[in-house]
């Protein structure tokens, strides 16, 4: 089944259940969500967030603040995410400043550039459901793989790791996006259909993230470096 959506190139990767906030600022994207706000009662307020592949997040605008027509494109990844619109403070100057969460998977067929705003037909990717033995027993993995990582870069906030979600699917969608990955990898994680392969993937680039963290802290510093000035070129 494919469905049209308003596109949003970004420079992250937006998954499932995650939290997005947004300052909305450029004239295109404010049309954007005033078209969603003005939808009626009931309707899906969503708009695809598709990482951006080549090209600039913002367009170029003449001195007098109008887009440069053929300015501002860009090559979008093929998979997205929908966001759904929560919470819109709209601000003096025009602009909005808004909350959405990840819903939806999808992946692009064909891209529309002709509106004010990039549109794009877009066929909905598949979500596992059920129980799965094989993701659940991952899951645990990634879980301490997870929290031993999360030890490495943020020491001081122990408790984060407490609140993990044991839901498979869940716990691969927050892994994907709270760990230090490139948007190459993150876009990789998000692509992938199933739980059981994602949970599988992401415990690979964990321990390889872990692996170089410790190393990096294993190098040691002479205590003369510490002490003294860097000296001028």
């Amino acid at each position: 089944m494919t469905a049209r959506l308003p596109v949003f190139p970004l420079g992250t990767v937006l998954f499932p259940g995650l939290v997005l906030p947004l300052h909305i600022f450029e004239e295109r994207y404010r049309a954007l969500v005033r078209d969603l706000v003005q939808l009626p009662e009931g309707a899906a307020r969503e708009f695809g967030v598709v990482a951006i592949q080549a090209g600039w997040e913002v367009a170029p605008t003449a001195p007098d603040g109008r887009p440069v027509p053929g300015g501002g494109e860009v090559t979008l990844h093929e998979v997205g995410c929908t966001a759904e619109l929560r919470q819109v403070t709209e601000l003096p100057d025009g602009g909005f400043d808004i909350v959405t969460v990840g819903r939806r998977r999808f992946r692009i067929a064909e891209v529309d550039r002709s509106a004010a705003y990039l549109t794009a037909e877009v066929e909905w990717l598949p979500e596992p459901g059920g129980a799965d033995e094989a993701a659940e027993l991952l899951a645990a993995r990634v879980i301490s793989v997870f929290r031993q990582y999360l030890g490495l870069i943020r020491p001081e906030q122990q408790d984060i790791s407490e609140q993990l979600p044991e839901d498979p699917t869940v716990l691969s969608h927050l892994v994907a996006a709270t760990a230090a990955l490139t948007v190459e990898d993150r876009q990789r994680l998000l692509a992938i259909d199933d739980t059981t392969t994602r949970l599988g993937t992401e415990l690979r680039l964990l321990n390889r993230e872990a692996a170089l963290l410790r190393q990096v802290r294993a190098v040691p510093v002479p205590l003369e470096e510490l002490a003294s000035p860097p000296t001028p070129n």
